[in-house]
């Protein structure tokens, strides 16, 4: 089944500690694993930040939400048990728990409703259904968005240029990935060809220990499987056995099936592509701000 979202978890979390014993967030996590059903690769998930699983995450929050309702308490870093009043919640056997069920608890209200009201100056509460994601998922769902739609811009100012530019480019993002060695090595090399199919070349690594060649297209229709043949058929003709095509445009399916049946290496870099790698090396773009996220340090509380 596909991985719940955390107010889903609320009540399948409180009826695991309901025995008033401690338990780890580990055990805890293991047996709502199990209860859901979740499949090996569904608790591998990892959120966009590759920081920390999914429903990890989920469950952190689902406890979070909880305690401050004080339906659960923490007893020591990492263990928690249910509270009485946790407990009384169970014995009316509730059909599922969720962000509605926890603003009947006034400590709740004041923990998130209220003091959304003193930073903002207004009522900004987010609704249950917005909630229906962690804090988390939500900041990186907003993140990814900013980072699609600049993508975006970055490839409609790519197609837009000229073929020169293109190909700068092309020079600074693989450079940027340590390619090619010094940048002005790279861009005599990739300016210098352009016969039989071949934009240019780079170096593999600093040394010239192996050589990349390279096609570029600043195309808008989908490069085929015959631009492709014609590219590792130049390859071949050099001897070469790695090579990067890149365009502004995609590949078709048959595109990508060539490449993975042929002995040389060929990589397909479509517009989507270099245009997330320009954001990754920052390549034509500017840092506007920079938020840094910080968590309790526990340590520190720990009194000895």
């Amino acid at each position: 089944m596909a991985i719940p979202d955390f107010q889903r978890i609320m009540l399948p979390l409180l009826k695991f500690i309901a025995d008033g014993q401690e338990h780890t967030n580990r055990e805890a996590i293991d047996a709502l694993a199990k209860e859901f059903a979740l499949t090996e690769d569904e608790q591998k998930q990892l959120l966009p930040s590759g920081q920390q699983c999914v429903f990890d995450n989920r469950v952190a929050w689902a406890r979070a939400h909880m305690k401050m309702a004080g339906l659960v308490e923490n007893t020591k870093r990492g263990i928690f048990q249910i509270t009485k009043r946790g407990t009384q919640l169970l014995k009316k056997t509730p059909s599922e728990i969720n962000l509605r069920i926890l603003r009947d608890f006034p400590e709740y209200i004041d923990a998130r409703d209220r003091n959304q009201v003193k930073q903002t100056g207004e009522n900004s509460a987010i609704t249950d259904e917005q909630e229906s994601k962690t804090p988390a998922e939500r900041l990186e769902e907003a993140y990814e968005m900013l980072r699609k739609n600049l993508a975006g811009e970055i490839l409609s100012q790519l197609k837009a240029s000229s073929p020169n530019f293109f190909e700068k480019v092309v020079v600074e993002v693989l450079v940027k990935m340590g390619y090619g060695g010094s940048r002005k090595d790279a861009g005599q090399a990739i300016g210098r060809s352009g016969d039989e199919g071949i934009d240019g070349i780079i170096k593999e690594d600093r040394l010239g220990l192996d050589i990349i060649y390279i096609q570029a297209k600043r195309w808008e229709n989908t490069v085929t499987r015959p631009e492709i043949q014609k590219f590792a058929g130049a390859l071949q003709g050099k001897r070469a056995r790695k090579g990067i095509f890149i365009t502004t445009s995609d590949f078709s399916q048959n595109s990508h099936e060539y490449v993975s049946a042929i002995e040389s290496k060929i990589i397909l870099i479509d517009g989507q592509q270099l245009s997330q790698l320009m954001i990754d090396f920052g390549v034509g773009v500017a840092t506007d701000a920079i938020y840094e996220l910080k968590r309790l340090d526990s340590d520190y509380f720990t009194e000895s």
